[in-house]
């Protein structure tokens, strides 16, 4: 498979598809610092400065909001 070189060059459906990827990659890891995060505040090694249960709720909204609409549980 030949590698595309220049991002004009894909088609604008593909663009989008690798741009929603890319944003949903970048959600996770920031939702999984945040609980990496809270770990490390529960077991000591970080100081405390706003919560566990803080960046918790913050990893859920970040995950949250960065799924597609059709894809959120509970939602019709």
């Amino acid at each position: 498979m030949a590698m595309l070189h220049d991002w004009n060059l894909l088609s604008e459906e593909l663009q989008l598809a690798l741009s929603a990827a890319a944003l949903r990659q970048a959600a996770d890891t920031f939702a999984g610092q945040a609980e990496l995060l809270a770990g490390e505040m529960e077991a000591g090694t970080l100081a405390d400065r706003g919560g566990p249960e803080a960046l918790r709720l913050l990893a859920l909204v970040v995950r949250e909001t960065s799924r597609p609409l059709y894809a959120r549980s509970g939602t019709a």
